[in-house]
C-alpha cells in the first residue's frame, strides 16, 4: 500500500506542477484525476486528500520564488532590481501586490468551509472549466491589441485591484486562478505576459496562506503514514512546476488564451460524455 500512495502522490505532483500556472485549473485536474482514477480520498480520508491537493501546491509556490526572485527581493525591500527589469523609474510595489490579494482572501475566509464541503468535486469543476474557458476567451476578445502596460513595474492600483476582483472567480474549483487573473490583467490593459508575471507573484503569498490554513484546520488528520505522501508529492509539483512556469512564460504572449480555453471545454466536454 506504500508504494501504491507513493505513486499517487507523484502523479498529483506533477498533475498540480504542470497546472498550477497554466490557465487551466491545477486543483480541477487533480480532482479530476484523483475521483476518476487514484481515489486517494478512499486511501487517506476526505480531509487529508483535500488537504494534500492544497498543500503540494507549497512545491509550486517555491518554483515562482526562485523564477522571480529578484523581483521578491525588491518587493521585500532587500536588495535592487537589475536596471533591465525596472521600466524606466517607476516599479511594481508590495501594496499593489497586497490591493491585488484582498478581494480573494476575504471571500475565501468567508467561504472557506463551504467551498471544502461542497466544491470539491467533479462536476463542480467540469462547470468552473466551462466558465473559465469563456471568461478566457472574452479576455482575448476585447483586450486591446496593442496593450501599453507591457511589465509589472507600470500596473497601477486600479489595475491590481480589478485583477484582484476576478481572482475572486478561481475560488470555484476548475476556474483557475492564472486563468481568472490573467483574464482579468489582460481586459484592464496589460499584455498577456505581464498578467502572467503579475499573477504568479501574487501566486506566492495566496498559495502560502492558503496552504498554511489548511494544513492548521486539519492537522489532527495527518499522521506518518501519510507525511511521505506529502512530501513526494511537494518535490515533483516543485521540479514539474518549476519546468512549466519557464516553458509558459516563453509563450503566452504568442499563444494568449485561447488554445487554453479550447482545451478546459474539449476536456470538460469528454469528462462529461464519458462519466456522466
Amino acid at each position: 500500500m506504500e508504494l501504491l500512495f507513493i505513486i499517487k502522490s507523484i502523479i498529483l505532483g506533477i498533475v498540480e506542477g504542470l497546472t498550477e500556472f497554466a490557465p487551466v485549473s491545477s486543483t480541477g485536474h487533480q480532482i479530476i484525476v484523483d475521483d476518476m482514477w487514484l481515489k486517494s480520498e478512499q486511501d487517506l480520508g476526505k480531509y487529508v486528500a483535500n488537504t494534500f491537493k492544497v498543500v503540494i501546491q507549497l512545491g509550486s509556490i517555491l518554483a515562482v520564488v526562485i523564477v522571480f526572485k529578484d523581483r521578491f527581493i525588491n518587493l521585500l525591500g532587500l536588495g535592487r532590481l537589475k536596471k533591465d527589469v525596472v521600466h524606466g523609474s517607476s516599479r511594481l510595489k508590495l501594496s499593489q501586490v497586497i490591493v491585488g490579494l484582498i478581494p480573494a482572501t476575504v471571500l475565501g475566509l468567508l467561504f472557506e468551509d463551504f467551498i471544502d464541503d461542497n466544491l470539491f468535486s467533479t462536476a463542480t469543476v467540469l462547470i468552473g472549466l466551462v466558465l473559465g474557458a469563456i471568461l478566457m476567451i472574452i479576455a482575448d476578445k476585447f483586450g486591446p491589441r496593442h496593450p501599453r502596460v507591457t511589465t509589472v513595474d507600470q500596473i497601477t492600483y486600479t489595475q491590481a485591484f480589478i485583477v484582484g476582483l476576478v481572482q475572486c472567480f478561481s475560488l470555484w474549483p476548475g476556474f483557475s486562478r492564472s486563468g481568472a487573473t490573467i483574464s482579468g490583467g489582460v481586459l484592464s490593459g496589460m499584455s498577456h505576459r505581464t498578467a502572467a508575471d503579475f499573477t504568479f507573484i501574487m501566486a506566492v503569498p495566496i498559495m502560502f496562506g492558503a496552504s498554511l490554513l489548511s494544513i492548521l484546520k486539519n492537522w489532527q488528520y495527518f499522521t506518518m503514514d501519510a507525511l511521505p505522501f506529502f512530501i513526494v508529492g511537494f518535490i515533483f509539483a516543485f521540479i514539474s512546476a518549476l519546468i512549466s512556469i519557464k516553458f509558459f512564460l516563453k509563450l503566452i504572449d504568442r499563444i494568449k488564451l485561447l488554445p487554453f480555453a479550447i482545451y478546459r471545454i474539449v476536456l470538460a466536454a469528454v469528462i462529461y460524455i464519458i462519466f456522466f
